[in-house]
């Protein structure tokens, strides 16, 4: 089964690489690693926005963090010309929370993201990562994530 069919199993439909909101470009191939730039909590609804600690709970966090693993998948596929299957791995996240200065739970909140990203992907989704806490995110969104990923 491909990956595309593993989302699809999941109820999961990639979106279109969200386009840069300002001077960088969304994803550099550099041989067979890709880096792809912080993917903000947004859905189909548009911006995922809240600050953890104030007026967002982790599971709400943590679903944030997963809409940005989705949108680092789509931009990974838009890397690859279109062939998500072209991913060999995830190698590292990097995820930033909103959050005030007591809040503590930044890794329960990017686990959206990990956990997401294991379940679509098996052993391929495991990666390394770090969980920080940021005193606010672009447009007031709940989560940015980056990513480090293996093609082919």
């Amino acid at each position: 089964m491909g990956y595309e069919d593993k989302l699809a199993s999941l109820g999961v439909t990639l979106p279109n690489a969200p386009a840069p909101a300002a001077n960088y470009v969304p994803f550099v191939k550099v041989g067979n690693i890709v880096y792809v730039s912080g993917q903000i909590s947004n859905d189909e609804n548009g911006l995922i926005t809240g600050k953890l600690g104030d007026d967002m709970e982790v599971d709400a966090g943590a679903a944030a963090a997963r809409r940005c693993a989705i949108n680092l998948l789509a931009q990974v596929k838009a890397a690859c010309g279109g062939d998500l299957d072209e991913l060999v791995r995830v190698i590292k996240l990097t995820g930033f929370v909103n959050s005030t200065a007591d809040f503590t739970a930044q890794p329960q909140v990017i686990n959206g993201a990990s956990d997401f990203l294991v379940e679509a992907l098996g052993e391929a989704g495991r990666h390394s990562r770090s969980a920080v806490s940021a005193a606010a995110l672009p447009l007031g969104v709940a989560v940015e994530i980056e990513g480090i990923f293996e093609v082919k």
